[in-house]
């Protein structure tokens, strides 16, 4: 498959989804942010990735509202906090983003993390997305188990897991099981936002050297090649041009087998069952 920025995954229920979105994790600049949005759209972004406990929510709507593009153009995701789990508490949190965002539906609405009572918070999705509101529903750092519990009471199957992806975390027994159960893949920290030294591995260097690409455009190149929707973050222009300069060029099987190598099967971030930790934040 031939891909471009404006390529798209289709969805379990036939929505697309671009593959390659802007990420505005946790930045809270108000004009940082929206000039991050508008920087990416101007660009050819066309996908923003927000949640509200980003609390840029209002930053990104002001962007929105200040472009030049079609709504239906646009494809625009947030995410319940743990703290507005519930079914009532859900659906109250999706019409305070839409409000804060100054839209009138979004495309994808995903529960943040498997904290205590999601089941109920599912519910809610699903009633939001019959009523028209959302578009498409999933969830953010399911493992296995959590989507296996939540196969107990949902009449829907979680349409996208947005997990912790990168050439140091890989996921494999997680994307297997995702991709029998028709769950689209889309990596958070797709660039393990450079720790252990990830921009000067000397594989990703050698690799890079040989197509001109800096070892961030190998990484993201490497997602898209795994069929993974990726949301790389950054508030420079420049960046965000370079986040998208992917199509020029296409890893070899060797190139792939050699960032395979690279997986160490344990996480940088949070742990998606430390229950206590969510149990915390759940209570703030």
């Amino acid at each position: 498959m031939t891909l471009t920025l404006n390529s798209t995954k289709k969805l379990s229920n036939g929505v697309e989804i671009p593959y390659v979105g802007l990420g505005v994790f946790l930045v809270k600049d108000p004009e940082e942010c929206e000039n991050a949005v508008k920087a990416a759209i101007k660009n050819g972004y066309r996908s923003i990735d927000t949640a509200t406990r980003y609390e840029n929510e209002s930053f990104v709507g002001n962007a929105l509202q200040a472009i030049d593009v079609p709504r239906e153009e646009l494809f625009i995701t947030t995410k319940v906090w743990v703290s507005d789990f519930g079914y009532e508490e859900t659906k109250q949190a999706l019409h305070r983003s839409l409000k804060e965002m100054q839209l009138d539906y979004l495309d994808l609405y995903l529960i943040h993390w498997a904290a205590p009572n999601y089941a109920e918070t599912w519910r809610a999705m699903e009633e939001l997305y019959e009523e028209g509101l959302v578009r498409a529903i999933g969830v953010c750092n399911f493992q296995i188990h959590h989507l296996e519990k939540l196969k107990e009471t949902a009449k829907i199957t979680p349409m996208l897991n947005q997990i912790e992806t990168h050439p140091l975390f890989q996921q494999k027994e997680l994307r297997e099981y995702m991709e029998k159960h028709g769950i689209a893949h889309e990596a958070w920290a797709p660039l393990a936002q450079g720790k252990d030294n990830l921009f000067e591995n000397p594989t990703l260097q050698a690799i890079g050297e040989k197509y001109g690409k800096t070892t961030a455009q190998v990484m993201l190149r490497w997602h898209l090649q795994r069929d993974t929707i990726i949301i790389p973050k950054s508030i420079r222009e420049h960046r965000i041009i370079e986040n998208a300069n992917l199509f020029d060029f296409a890893l070899t099987e060797e190139d792939m087998q050699a960032i395979e190598q690279l997986d160490t099967g344990s996480r940088i971030f949070g742990d998606p069952d430390d229950i206590e930790r969510l149990t915390a934040l759940q209570q703030q």
